[in-house]
C-alpha cells in the first residue's frame, strides 16, 4: 500500500528555517522514479496552493512565486523522500503542508495520484 508520511512541521519565529520531509511508503526506487513530487499547501481561510514541484523526467524544479529564492525542493529516490527545505520563513508561510505524487508531469493541472495527511508550520514570534 502507498502511503505518503510528512514529517518536520514546527513553531518557528521569522526568518528561521525548516526542513519538512515526505516518506513514500510503498514506492520502490524503480517505481517512485515514475512520479513527479510535489509540495502544497493550505492556510485557514485559503485555498490550496502547489508550492513547488520537482519532475521525475529530468529532476526539473518549480516553485511558485511567493517563495522562489527562499524554498528548496529536493528527492532521494533511494530512500525514498522528498523534502522541502524552507529558509527565511515568514508569517504568511503559515500552513499545513501536504506532500503529493503525481504520474502526470508537475505541469499538469490534474489532481496528484496520492497525497499526504499534512503537517503544520506555524511563523510567528
Amino acid at each position: 500500500q502507498v502511503q505518503l508520511v510528512e514529517s518536520g512541521g514546527a513553531l518557528v519565529q521569522p526568518g528561521g528555517s525548516l526542513k519538512l520531509s515526505c516518506a513514500a511508503n510503498g514506492f520502490t526506487r524503480d517505481s517512485l522514479d515514475y512520479y513527479s513530487m510535489a509540495w502544497f499547501r493550505q492556510a485557514p481561510g485559503k485555498e490550496r496552493e502547489r508550492v513547488s514541484c520537482i519532475s521525475s523526467r529530468d529532476g526539473s524544479t518549480y516553485y511558485a512565486d511567493s517563495v522562489k529564492g527562499r524554498f528548496t525542493i529536493s528527492r532521494e529516490n533511494a530512500k525514498p523522500t522528498v523534502y522541502l527545505q524552507m529558509n527565511s520563513l515568514k508569517p504568511e508561510d503559515t500552513a499545513v503542508y501536504y506532500c503529493a505524487a503525481t504520474s502526470l508531469g508537475c505541469s499538469s493541472p490534474y489532481e496528484p495520484d496520492y497525497w499526504g495527511q499534512g503537517t503544520q508550520v506555524t511563523v510567528s514570534s
